[in-house]
């Protein structure tokens, strides 16, 4: 059972050097590629203003997340989330150095940048020239992102998810015959609700061989009568 964690974030600026922060962190767990339906998410109050250009990107104003606790409050929950799973991430070098600049900061664990797998660097490869934003690859792949009218980190992370499965090779990633106990469970509930039907009958009716016979009389020459 493979276990990966889906990471998005949403922040103040482009460098925590110049001290910008976290506004918003986005978790989907992922299984064997899959989701589980397992999130983490939460606002945080950055404690300083959201300059307009990064307010144009995500929407959110300080006003709105000075309610929301600071990073100190919601870093352990985070960490625990996230436990020692990779971390699947859309251009990981942005959100890693904020991510672990924040952790820093409050004096809690860092996270090895090795943890992470580019979906940014995986596009890259694969589609060599082409587009490999998230929206372009959500185009690509025939994703749904209408509701993505602004950034945010948990729909970016759930969007990104698809996309992932898509860049492992859809949702059949590999060719294992192993049946996991909740689908053999879902087989047999199957097979317990189908409903009997009688065979149906195949031979020809008196009838139907009277009307073939009757149209034999009519043809010349038939080929099977030689």
């Amino acid at each position: 059972m493979a276990r990966e964690i889906v990471l998005d974030t949403e922040t103040t600026g482009f460098e925590p050097s110049q001290g910008h922060r976290l506004v918003e962190i986005g978790c989907v767990e992922l299984i064997n590629h899959l989701p589980t339906g397992r999130v983490f998410h939460t606002y945080i109050n950055p404690e300083r203003d959201v300059p307009e250009e990064a307010y144009n990107v995500h929407g959110l104003s300080y006003d709105f997340l000075k309610s929301h606790p600071f990073f100190r409050d919601v870093g352990s929950l985070f960490l625990d989330f996230i436990e020692d799973s990779p971390l699947v991430i859309h251009n990981a070098k942005f959100d890693m150095k904020f991510i672990n600049a924040e952790l820093k900061t409050h004096e809690l664990r860092e996270v090895p940048f090795e943890r992470a797998i580019d979906t940014l660097l995986i596009a890259r490869k694969k589609f060599p020239g082409s587009p490999a934003s998230l929206d372009a690859l959500c185009k690509r792949f025939g994703v749904d992102n209408k509701a993505r009218d602004k950034h945010g980190a948990l729909l970016d992370a759930e969007l990104l998810a698809q996309v992932y499965l898509e860049l492992m090779g859809g949702k059949q990633p590999t060719l294992s015959l192993h049946v996991s106990q909740k689908e053999r469970e879902t087989i047999e509930k199957i097979k317990e609700e189908k409903t009997f039907r009688s065979p149906r009958p195949h031979n020809p009716t008196q009838e139907e061989l009277t009307l073939h016979q009757e149209l034999i009389e009519k043809l010349k020459q038939p080929l099977w009568k030689n």
